[in-house]
């Protein structure tokens, strides 16, 4: 089995974690290597110290959790060969390491034919970050029609891999672009842990630009959506000008002297929804027109060096 974990100047949450998977491992029959990816990070690996087999990629650049994640799991799709599951997890003690033999356990359940996820159902977090999350899940429904109620943290069997690292989208947000793709997954109730150490080094800004990328990853619905809410604006508000003037000119009936400023605005309104469904639409066809060929190799442009456990650089 894989475990495959982002770190961004975290490394003491990472030794946490690593003596974890170790206490994991006495009690349970697991074959365990971990990939760590190091996203750029400004502080100096420390010496981990460690029984088990420890890898760790670094990148040239910080390019943000989710993308390290893709970089990670194209690097085990092409460079490693002998392991059934690649979990992916957190660094910070958040995603619980002893929740792993579960994750498995389900996929195996699945016969190896789903990805499992792990549903939170009991967070950690305080009350403004619930509250946040709260109003996340339900946009993110309301927009992409979808469902979303869990995180990075999860079990890939070996034989759905080649389609994971495939798709474009889990470059963006690898949980969502799973769910888009309509990969088989299921997923387990399992509670999130605290952290480890320190603070999240995910602000404000972050968290808002993660919850874009999720529903960035479904571009195609959500044009489709803004489409059909711009044309049955413009077509209430061509109804309704169309009864103002019917009323002016067919009926005796008292009309107020603003209604023609009334028609100008509607009017105004119907030009500005023409104009939003104009630009969708062309964001849609020039979207489908520069669709490029799927690349599970691009992850080398990355990567840095590769590291073994308290190794030199290969």
């Amino acid at each position: 089995m894989c475990c495959l974990t982002p770190v961004f100047n975290d490394w003491e949450s990472f030794q946490i974690l690593l003596n974890r998977l170790e206490f994991l491992l006495k009690d349970h029959d697991l074959e365990l290597r971990v990939f760590a990816i190091n996203d750029g990070s400004t502080e100096q690996q420390p010496f981990l110290e460690t029984k088990l087999e420890v890898i760790t990629v670094h990148l040239k650049l910080n390019i943000g959790h989710q993308r390290a994640i893709a970089v990670g799991l194209q690097y085990i799709y092409n460079e490693v060969t002998d392991y059934d599951y690649v979990v992916v997890m957190d660094s910070d003690g958040e995603d619980r390491p002893e929740d792993i033999p579960a994750l498995i356990a389900s996929a195996e359940r699945e016969h190896s034919k789903k990805i499992v996820f792990a549903q939170r159902k009991k967070r950690q977090e305080s009350v403004w970050f619930k509250t946040g999350y709260y109003f996340y899940k339900n946009l993110f429904h309301f927009l992409t029609g979808q469902r979303i109620s869990f995180g990075n943290f999860s079990s890939i069997p070996k034989n759905l891999l080649g389609k994971v690292v495939h798709q474009h989208n889990i470059w963006n947000h690898y949980s969502g672009g799973i769910i888009q793709s309509r990969i088989p997954y299921t997923q387990v109730e399992l509670d999130r842990g605290k952290r480890y150490r320190g603070v999240s080094k995910m602000n404000f800004n972050g968290l808002i630009l993660h919850g874009l990328s999720s529903i960035a990853v479904y571009f195609d619905f959500l044009s489709l959506r803004i489409l059909r809410v711009s044309l049955y604006g413009i077509a209430i508000c061509f109804i309704s000008v169309l009864y103002i003037l019917y009323q002016k000119l067919f009926t005796d009936n008292a009309i107020p002297g603003w209604a023609s400023s009334l028609i100008l605005i509607i009017s105004g309104i119907i030009l500005q929804l023409f104009s939003v469904t104009l630009i969708v639409l062309l964001l849609q066809l020039s979207s489908r027109k520069n669709i490029s060929e799927p690349k599970a190799d691009i992850y080398r442009s990355f990567i840095d060096s590769i590291t073994k456990a308290n190794d030199e650089a290969n």
